[in-house]
């Protein structure tokens, strides 16, 4: 009987410490865009949507990325960011999930999309300040105006953090 309560105990310790190694093994991985770009003709505009320009950056993100399987997009709510991040809520049938940049609860995020890959459409004022408080780095300034190029990648496993800028014309 002492045996198999060793065996049953010797069990549970292994398969714990693997459960426990494979947990530990979940990497997360985070693309960050701001949207491409929007339509300037009315200053009095806070919603505009995307140009043809933009249209087209749109999809140039869609072939850079084919062959990230996202698990999850996430954009702002406003017409050229949503625009910006349907083609890849389109191409994994998902919902896009909508967030506040102000009220952005970022310990809650990185625990709900660990071990995921997710694409984070934004503003050239508030992609920065997220990659920077993913990296826990002041690194990387606010996007020029007329830049809607850059692509952020932020990769996450446990403490260890790789960042890196990609421009993409």
């Amino acid at each position: 009987m002492k045996y198999y309560l060793f065996l049953i105990l010797s069990f549970f310790l292994i398969f714990q410490s693997f459960a426990q190694q494979i947990e530990k093994e979940l990497i997360s991985t985070y693309y960050l865009i701001r949207h491409a770009e929007k339509d300037r003709s009315n200053a009095n505009n806070k919603d505009p949507h995307l140009t043809a320009s933009g249209l087209l950056r749109t999809e140039n993100w869609a072939k850079t990325l084919k062959h990230v399987q996202f698990d999850a997009v996430y954009s702002t709510n406003y017409n050229r960011t949503r625009e910006t991040a349907q083609p890849f809520a389109d191409a994994i049938q998902l919902e896009i999930t909508y967030y506040d940049p102000r009220n952005f609860e970022l310990d809650k995020f990185i625990k709900s999309t660990r071990g995921d890959k997710v694409l984070i459409v934004g503003h050239s004022n508030t992609i920065p300040d997220l990659v920077n408080s993913l990296i826990n780095k002041e690194k990387y300034e606010q996007i020029e105006d007329t830049n809607n190029s850059n692509l952020y990648i932020v990769i996450k496993q446990n403490s260890l953090i790789l960042d890196q800028i990609l421009i993409v014309d």
